[in-house]
């Protein structure tokens, strides 16, 4: 999961976390042209969620800001995965290559 972190904030609701510009691939996302910020992480959730995990779809919210990408909810199993998700983006140059060039060709706009 790193370098994303769970939280339980209140008994039964989540929060996973990723600290923006704390990734291994920031560097190369800021080369292929996006700002690595919480909002730009949205939309590698968006996407991934959408083209590779749709059972995940409705069952989190997300709430990100400049500096932290957020996404929340009472379903952990539901964030575990997404984390999952996220954690490969985030830790393999390749695969966020891959992500990027997969919103490029389905004209998908990250929101960074």
């Amino acid at each position: 999961m790193k370098p994303l972190k769970l939280l339980e904030s209140t008994p039964g609701k989540y929060s996973l976390i990723l600290n923006a510009g704390t990734t291994e691939v920031d560097a190369l996302v800021e080369e292929l042209g996006h700002e690595p910020n919480g909002y730009f992480w949205e939309g590698v959730a968006r996407l991934l969620v959408g083209t590779e995990a749709s059972a995940l779809d409705g069952r989190f919210s997300y709430d990100p800001e400049g500096g932290m990408f957020c996404a929340y909810g009472t379903d952990r199993g539901a964030l575990e995965e997404l984390a999952a998700l996220l954690s490969g983006a985030a830790t393999d140059a390749d695969r966020i290559r891959r992500v990027i060039a997969l919103a490029e060709a389905t004209g998908f706009e990250f929101d960074d």
